[in-house]
C-alpha cells in the first residue's frame, strides 16, 4: 500500500506519514552511535568510529567537527550529506558573525540547521538529509547547551542524548546513570560518555572519538592513551560492582 506514496517527498500516505522522512530516520538508525553529554562547565561529544580499510588515510573520516569556535557537531546517518550541512552551517556561522558583530548561538545555528532540513521535506525533486545532529557548545553568557536535530526538521535541547545505531539502548542508559553530580566535574562527564558508548561499541576504545568543549576554550579531541586511561577506570568500577554482588548472594 505505501508503495504509491513513498516515490513524492511531498505526498502523505493516508495515515499520515511522510514516508521519504520515515526512510531518512532509518538512514539515521543504520549509522553510527553518536552521544552527548551537558556538564556543568563543559559538553562532551562521543562517536563510534568506524573501522577503515588498511590503506585509507583515517583523517578523511569524521564524524565530529567544528561549526564555529564555540559549536561542534557529532552525527549519525549519511556522510555524504552531513558535508554539505556543515559547510552551510559553517559559512552562516561566519555570516552572523560579520553581520551582527556578534557569535551564533547554540540555539540560532540548531535552528538554522533544522530548518534546512525542513526545508527538503516539502519541495519536489528532493529527498531529505539522512542525518541526525548532535549539536553543542557554549554561548557567549557562557552557559552550555546540547541540542538535537531530526531529518524531520524539529529539534530539542537535552542534557544528555545519543542518536543512530543502538540510540535506545544508549539513551536508556544515559536516563538511568546521569546525575547533576555525576556530570559536575569534566572527569565525570567524559567518563558517562565514554560508559554510555561502552554499552554498545563492540570493539572497545579504539573505535571511539571523544571531543570535549570547555567554556572559552578551544575544542579537544582526546588522544588514544587518555580514552584508554576512562575505560581502565570503567572496566575496574565494573568489576569490582560485580565483586560486591558477588559477596551479597
Amino acid at each position: 500500500m505505501s508503495a504509491r506514496y513513498d516515490r513524492a517527498i511531498t505526498v502523505f500516505s493516508p495515515d499520515g506519514h511522510l514516508l521519504q522522512v520515515e526512510y531518512a530516520q532509518e538512514a539515521v538508525r543504520k549509522g553510527s552511535t553518536a552521544v552527548g553529554v551537558r556538564g556543568k562547565d563543559v559538553v562532551v561529544l562521543g562517536v563510534e568510529k568506524k573501522s577503515v580499510a588498511k590503506l585509507q588515510e583515517e583523517r578523511t573520516v569524521r564524524k565530529i567537527c567544528l561549526l564555529d569556535d564555540h559549536v561542534v557537531m557529532a552525527f549519525a546517518g549519511l556522510t555524504a550529506d552531513a558535508r554539505i550541512l556543515i559547510n552551510r552551517a559553517q559559512i552562516e556561522c561566519q555570516s552572523h558573525k560579520l553581520t551582527v558583530e556578534d557569535p551564533v548561538t547554540l540555539e540560532y545555528i540548531t535552528r538554522y540547521i533544522a530548518s534546512l532540513k525542513q526545508k527538503y521535506t516539502q519541495s519536489n525533486g528532493r529527498r531529505p538529509f539522512g542525518i541526525s545532529c548532535l549539536i553543542g557548545g557554549f554561548d557567549y553568557d557562557g552557559i552550555p547547551h546540547l541540542f538535537q536535530t531530526e531529518p524531520s526538521g524539529i529539534y530539542y535541547e537535552w542534557t544528555a542524548n545519543a542518536t543512530g545505531r543502538s540510540a535506545k539502548t544508549v539513551r536508556e542508559f544515559l536516563e538511568k546513570n546521569y546525575t547533576a553530580e555525576e556530570v559536575a566535574s569534566e572527569n565525570g562527564a567524559v567518563k558517562l560518555a565514554i560508559c554510555a558508548l561502552l554499552e554498545v561499541v563492540q570493539s572497545g576504545q579504539k573505535n571511539l572519538e571523544i571531543a570535549v568543549m570547555r567554556r572559552n576554550q578551544p575544542m579537544q579531541m582526546l588522544d588514544l592513551d587518555t580514552i584508554n586511561s576512562y575505560v581502565s577506570v570503567i572496566e575496574k568500577e565494573k568489576e569490582e560492582e560485580a565483586e560486591k554482588k558477588k559477596q551479597k548472594k
